[in-house]
């Protein structure tokens, strides 16, 4: 069924849907949640078996009754099997994936069958599709469905379709899964121009500061890690060596990137540059502290700080998915103009 068809169901119907099928990272395939109905081919092969039906009545020809009725219960064994595939199946979301907007993110999901197989499954969130093949009676096995992300932010698919058309494809077994786990979808990393932070290690504020002007500036050796623009590019034109310069101020300070770094800039190209920025410091395992507004992370290394900082960036500002409201593509996100409403307190984390 098309997104364009599913976006037309009533109210009715889709509150219905969720009704029977609330939000669960974890969701038990019964009677109550599980669907059947013929497929295409189901449907022409019940109109031949009324035509047949039709015309052994007509002639009166036992053969024709025979294969009728034959045919008939080939059908009704087949309903009782498609459903009894999705039947006691039981699926957990292990994961939530974490990505960048414009990327697929990975929910790993894990289906445990119960008494019976579990045979030719489908696993869609509505534009990808992803095919398992049998899940023995009592056992698991993982999925890795990929949901597509256009936007930072929190990423929930509204519902994760389950399929089954085992054994004939004469019908259709289906239900739902709608997880409560919402995944995290960072900016898409950008270049950023050179700058220099106004974060100020004393009180951890923005100030307005300039190097320029400074007659209290010692020069060392450039060491990974440091910020080209504190490079003295032209006594390395003059001398080949390439040194740095600490002002007294900053001496000792980690660096720090800071949001109001890029003044006149859209937020969200702000948090892109701010997250090329995290990458490249997480990569060369360097120092460093992130300043968003109302949201301070104090100076660390290593790839946990990394995360953590892609994690505030992806969450700056967003509210996490309400129970009721599906976020598709990640889409909830300001404009320009918004403030962030639920911004962290601007305690240092």
């Amino acid at each position: 069924m098309s997104k364009q068809i599913r976006s037309r169901w009533p109210t009715w119907v889709r509150n219905w849907i969720n009704r029977r099928i609330p939000r669960s990272d974890v969701q038990l395939l019964t009677q109550r949640n599980l669907f059947i109905l013929p497929t295409a081919a189901g449907v022409v092969f019940g109109m031949l078996l009324l035509i047949m039906l039709i015309t052994a009545i007509n002639y009166q020809n036992s053969l024709i009754y025979l294969l009728t009725f034959l045919l008939g219960a080939v059908l009704v064994g087949a309903m009782h099997q498609t459903h009894r595939n999705l039947s006691d199946l039981e699926l957990t979301l292990v994961q939530a994936g974490e990505g960048f907007a414009g990327d697929d993110i990975l929910f790993r999901l894990r289906a445990t069958a119960g008494r019976d197989d579990a045979i030719a499954l489908t696993f869609s969130d509505g534009d990808f599709s992803v095919r398992v093949n049998h899940v023995p009676a009592g056992q698991s096995t993982d999925i890795a469905l990929p949901v597509p992300s256009a936007f930072r932010g929190y990423l929930r698919p509204d519902r994760i379709r389950i399929e089954t058309r085992f054994p004939f494809g004469l019908l259709k077994a289906w239900s739902w899964m709608r997880p409560v786990s919402a995944g995290l979808v960072f900016p898409r990393p950008i270049a950023a121009p050179e700058v220099i932070s106004a974060v100020d290690d004393g009180d951890q504020t923005a100030s307005s500061r300039s190097p320029e002007g400074n007659d209290h500036a010692e020069l060392r050796p450039w060491r990974e890690g440091d910020m080209s623009q504190r490079v003295m590019w032209k006594r390395y034109a003059r001398s080949g060596q390439m040194v740095v310069a600490d002002w007294e101020a900053d001496k000792g300070s980690p660096h720090w990137l800071d949001f109001d770094a890029f003044p006149g800039t859209d937020h969200e190209l702000r948090l892109s540059y701010l997250s090329w920025l995290v990458l490249e410091r997480g990569e060369n395992n360097a120092r460093f502290g992130l300043n968003l507004p109302g949201q301070i992370i104090v100076p660390e290394s290593g790839p946990a700080h990394t995360s953590r900082c892609l994690k505030a960036l992806a969450t700056w500002g967003e509210k996490k998915p309400r129970e009721t409201v599906a976020q598709p593509h990640g889409t909830r996100r300001y404009s320009p103009s918004d403030k962030p409403s639920d911004a962290t307190p601007g305690a240092p984390v």
